[in-house]
């Protein structure tokens, strides 16, 4: 659908990376992710069309997307930004209209097709009922729907977000990643996505581009990406590093040594301990070892605290964690 050929992409005096050599496929969503400041806009503005390219070739279709016509480029390509856009009194169904702005005439009149085009587009991404709002009345979440929606009306082959969740809280984070996910399976189209929201990059995306500050941009499937240790390289900081064990980020603590925790029961209440004691910087080990410093989680919803100045027990999690600091 979209691929790069010995593509260097940046600016006159400060190339950011180079020799990429890239694919899009129908009906994926990729996610781009990488520290602050790597080029990750870059990239999707070289790919969109909107900034020529150091050396190498963007190709859509196996032609020179640089060279396409702007309107024949916006027929096959679409793109949501990460600035807000600030439409006044526009309704939502008239600014996704105007992803219809190649197909119409010089008037912009809509025919029937335009406006079923427009129809299916908002239907596709849940802001149909929308329709009739003003932009400046929808949430943030409302509007990235309806901007996503403008760019499927441009019926694209392929789609290139910057930062769709930057204004998002955690539940809308998830919708959209899903609805971007489903929006790929459904319309063939191929999605790509930059974000910082690697949690969700690595349970939902199909591939990812991993982009370092060196350079050099690392493709895979995401848990790929987290077994050969890409991730936890790339990512790596004084402050906080990737555990490619459990797919997650980890901050570095003070370390207060190892202790020891148990209990007898199934629930949830051990994981969640297990947590609070590694943010307070103790190694928290469960192999059947009993060390010095040792915790227990009763069945009864208490805690008891061993050790070798004595035993405790504590009704909330809050008070063991206090016991502990004042060792």
């Amino acid at each position: 659908m979209l691929t790069t050929s010995s593509l260097t992409i940046g600016y006159s005096r400060q190339p950011l990376a180079s020799n990429l050599t890239l694919e899009l496929r129908p009906g994926e969503m990729i996610c781009l992710i990488g520290p602050n400041g790597v080029g990750k806009s870059t990239l999707l503005r070289t790919l969109a069309g909107m900034q020529p390219p150091l050396a190498g070739e963007v190709l859509l279709d196996g032609q020179n997307l640089h060279r396409l016509p702007p309107l024949e480029l916006a027929k096959r390509l679409a793109i949501v930004l990460t600035t807000r856009v600030e439409a006044g009194n526009l309704s939502a169904w008239t600014l996704v209209s105007l992803g219809r702005h190649p197909y119409t005439d010089w008037l912009g009149r809509l025919t029937s097709r335009d406006e079923a085009v427009i129809r299916h587009a908002m239907e596709l991404t849940g802001c149909l009922p929308l329709a009739a709002r003003p932009i400046h009345e929808l949430s943030d979440g409302e509007r990235q729907k309806v901007m996503i929606a403008r760019a499927l009306a441009q019926e694209p082959q392929v789609l290139l977000l910057d930062e769709p969740t930057a204004f998002l809280d955690l539940p809308r984070r998830v919708e959209m990643f899903q609805l971007l996910r489903r929006l790929a399976r459904e319309t063939g189209v191929a999605i790509l996505l930059s974000t910082h929201d690697l949690d969700l990059a690595l349970r939902l995306a199909d591939r990812m581009w991993l982009f370092a500050m060196n350079g050099d941009l690392l493709t895979g499937l995401p848990e790929e990406l987290a077994l050969n240790g890409a991730l936890e390289r790339v990512f790596a900081t004084e402050g906080v590093y990737f555990d490619h064990a459990i797919g997650a980020f980890r901050v570095h603590q003070p370390g207060r040594g190892p202790v020891s925790l148990h209990t007898d029961h199934e629930g949830v209440a051990a994981a969640w301990t297990w947590r609070a004691l590694e943010r307070l910087g103790y190694e928290v080990q469960d192999g059947g070892v009993r060390l010095p410093v040792h915790v227990e989680v009763l069945e009864d919803g208490r805690w008891q605290l061993s050790t070798p100045q004595g035993e405790s027990e504590h009704a909330s999690l809050e008070s063991l964690l206090s016991a502990l600091s004042a060792m």
